[in-house]
């Protein structure tokens, strides 16, 4: 069941986000959160990595401008948090890209057990083992069914999958539910996807069970907010959707995002 009292829920618990992300969207991540009504703790240090997965009530891990200190990292807190039983979510920013990427997200999963993986459809292609050609960190293009594929991955990993693109994929293996909502203004701003991720996090973290259906809420309401910025924009106006963007994450509450959101679900498998 879809609870989208989870939205007015997070803003009254103001969650602790974990990130450990990438340089080129720190800002925009942070400032996401705090829109949303949650706390961002933006740190990759080694030292205080555990310490910091200690007090987080999630972990978002962020593979955009990896490098091997920001790996240790991520798999120390990710690590921590397993144990811990705190949710972590993997952004597997270009897994497609470069051999230097495959390889270290499978030494990430092979020691960090994510709650939920976040990426475009080449990422999560990628991950599966199928052919897709990737455009650096961008999504590229495939002929494969990406809702087969993240259905797959979501049983081989055991976590949920979400797919950002024109539809919002969003699945565990069994249950699979579609977001309509959004705009191409998203594929104009560097970081949207990450951010998605973030807000994805923020909801695992107030959800009382880290449930499937809290990412589709999060999903929604991060689809509707770039939804309705467009909609108000009279011309072509990137710098002017990412500055309202934070406007709207920061207005929507639980009664408009059910009145808006355009929510699919297979039948479950």
């Amino acid at each position: 069941m879809i609870n989208y009292q989870l939205i007015d829920t997070l803003r009254t618990k103001n969650p602790l986000v974990h990130t450990i992300t990438n340089i080129v969207v720190a800002n925009d991540s942070a400032n996401g959160l705090l829109a949303i009504g949650a706390s961002p703790f933006m740190s990759s240090t080694l030292a205080e990595m555990e310490e910091v997965a200690a007090i987080a009530d999630v972990i978002v891990l962020n593979m955009g401008t990896l490098n091997d200190e920001h790996l240790a990292a991520m798999i120390l807190a990710g690590k921590k948090a397993n144990e811990l039983g705190k949710p972590v979510v993997l952004d597997p920013v270009g897994a497609g890209a470069t051999n230097y990427r495959k390889q270290a997200v499978e030494q990430l999963l092979n020691q960090v057990k994510p709650t939920l993986i976040r990426g475009n459809a080449g990422e999560i292609a990628a991950l599966s083992g199928t052919a897709w050609a990737a455009k650096g960190v961008d999504a590229g293009t495939g002929s494969v069914d990406i809702t087969e594929i993240a259905e797959k991955l979501a049983l081989d990993v055991n976590c949920f999958i979400a797919v950002s693109g024109e539809t919002d994929t969003i699945t565990d293996g069994k249950q699979t539910y579609f977001v309509k909502n959004g705009t191409p203004y998203f594929t104009k701003m560097t970081g949207a996807g990450c951010l998605h991720g973030c807000v994805c996090g923020a909801f695992l973290a107030v959800a009382q069970e880290s449930t499937l259906e809290s990412v589709v809420v999060a999903s929604a309401m991060y689809a509707l907010a770039g939804e309705l910025v467009a909609d108000q924009l009279t011309s072509v106006s990137v710098g002017s959707f990412r500055t309202y963007l934070l406007d709207q994450l920061s207005g929507l509450d639980s009664t408009l995002v059910q009145a808006k959101a355009r929510i699919e679900r297979m039948a479950e498998k």
